[in-house]
């Protein structure tokens, strides 16, 4: 926000908080808007940072004590200036305005104005060398609770929520396993949409299992598939059906965000061997 000049912005307006807010009353609408603007949630704004970085450095003036005292003081005079403004006519404007400018010319008026947008110049500088700690962790704790955000989203699109199970009728010691093949079911299957993971029986013939990393595909298998017409196929979802959701998807997960992808794959790999291990316990207890 370097440049940018402090005082022509109304801090509070922007943060949509009254000039008497406490410092958590400050602190909780920095949040709001910080987690509004964060660039990792406005991908398609290229003024997103920008945005995110003048949060920060209005939260910084506003949590300190001289800062903010230094910024009210210009931002009331302005606001005083501008009101006794407004209540004269066009021509009695005019004419003042004409009068101020000689006024300062000639004798110096308006100094204690120019004293005051210094004194805050002065305050902000020192914040930009000083540094704040406070503002650190805010930046930390909005840091924070985007990677929650993304781990949510990351689980909320995780295809261990659309597993079907797949039975079909094979004797014990059918080596054609009632004429269905991995290739084959895969075939069958792919049509309605991306097949994540598709893995047969290890011991028991004529179980399956399959997973779909889109939640319509899943539907669409459940209700449509039947596979041969001399040995059709039983679908039937592992767990029950998806709850269907309230809210819009979102896509907070980048290619960037490696350690929450990482996160997800690994946990997918680990849900997809128990559910391996509980078929074969199903088929030693058959």
């Amino acid at each position: 926000m370097d440049d940018i000049k402090i005082e022509e912005l109304d801090l509070y307006e922007i943060l949509e908080i009254d000039i008497k807010s406490t410092a958590a009353e400050i602190k909780k609408a920095y949040r709001k808007k910080a987690l509004q603007c964060h660039p990792d949630k406005n991908p398609d704004d290229p003024g997103a940072a920008k945005k995110f970085h003048q949060l920060s450095k209005i939260l910084e003036i506003l949590t300190d004590e001289a800062a903010r005292s230094a910024y009210d003081k210009v931002l009331k005079g302005k606001q005083e200036a501008a009101l006794r403004h407004k209540e004269l006519d066009s021509k009695r404007r005019k004419l003042k305005e004409d009068l101020e400018d000689r006024e300062k010319r000639a004798a110096g008026k308006g100094v204690s104005q120019k004293t005051a947008d210094q004194k805050l110049r002065e305050e902000i500088e020192r914040l930009r060398k000083e540094g704040s700690k406070q503002v650190e962790e805010e930046v930390e704790y909005i840091r924070r609770k985007i990677r929650e955000e993304q781990e949510q989203s990351a689980n909320s699109v995780d295809g261990t929520k659309y597993r079907i199970k797949i039975k079909w009728s094979a004797s014990k010691n059918d080596t054609s396993n009632g004429g269905y093949t991995q290739e084959m079911l895969h075939r069958f299957l792919s049509k309605y949409g991306d097949v994540q993971e598709l893995v047969m029986s290890p011991k028991k013939m004529g179980s399956a299992l399959v997973e779909f990393s889109d939640k319509k595909a899943a539907e669409m298998a459940v209700d449509f598939e039947k596979g041969l017409g001399a040995n059709p196929l039983t679908l039937e979802w592992v767990g029950g059906p998806p709850q269907r959701a309230n809210r819009p998807t979102s896509n907070l997960v980048k290619e960037s965000d490696f350690e929450s992808v990482t996160f997800m794959k690994l946990r997918q790999a680990e849900e997809r061997k128990k559910l391996i291990a509980q078929m074969m316990a199903e088929d030693d207890e058959t």
